[in-house]
């Protein structure tokens, strides 16, 4: 074997060791995001909390805070509790000088800007509680999501006069 064949053969050798090299420093892939029954992927829900009625038999009023950390919008367009013949998204706003609540359309939440379910804005309003639910229990909340998912968690029963 010749110099300068000798010379071709280090640097082909050269070339496939750091070929084999950068094969073995590339990162695996990402997984795949895991899909849980029921939770929606990156929406967060914090502060949530069913307040009874003052009036038995009057419905209960459910508040909590999401955050939505995903790239594109969603929309909650519906809910249900556990224990309730009926959930709606309502929404309080003046009009013609008065307060006004009533039922509104999907709730749109954007990467990242929280939306705070609260007293004098927008939150659910729960019809016809069983009448066993106290104070103290949790009930079930399933938000329904654009697109025909949903987001279940947890909220903690408070008496009428407790914190909204």
């Amino acid at each position: 074997m010749t110099f300068a064949n000798r010379a071709h053969l280090g640097a082909a050798m050269a070339a496939a060791f750091a070929l084999a090299l950068g094969a073995c420093a590339q990162e695996a892939p990402a997984p795949e995001p895991v899909e849980v029954e029921g939770v929606y992927p990156d929406l967060e829900i914090s502060n949530a909390r069913l307040v009874l009625a003052p009036v038995s038999g009057n419905p209960a009023a459910l508040y909590f805070d999401a955050v939505f950390n995903g790239e594109r919008g969603i929309s909650i367009t519906g809910a249900e509790v556990s224990g309730a013949a009926n959930t709606m998204v309502h929404a309080t706003a003046e009009i013609g000088g008065k307060m006004t609540m009533g039922e509104v359309g999907p709730v749109a939440l954007r990467g990242g800007v929280p939306q705070t379910f609260e007293p004098g804005g927008y939150h659910l309003m729960v019809m016809q509680l069983d009448e066993g639910i106290a104070t103290g229990d949790t009930v079930e909340v399933t938000l329904k999501i654009s697109g025909g998912k949903t987001h279940i968690f947890s909220a903690p029963v408070r008496a009428a006069g407790d914190e909204r």
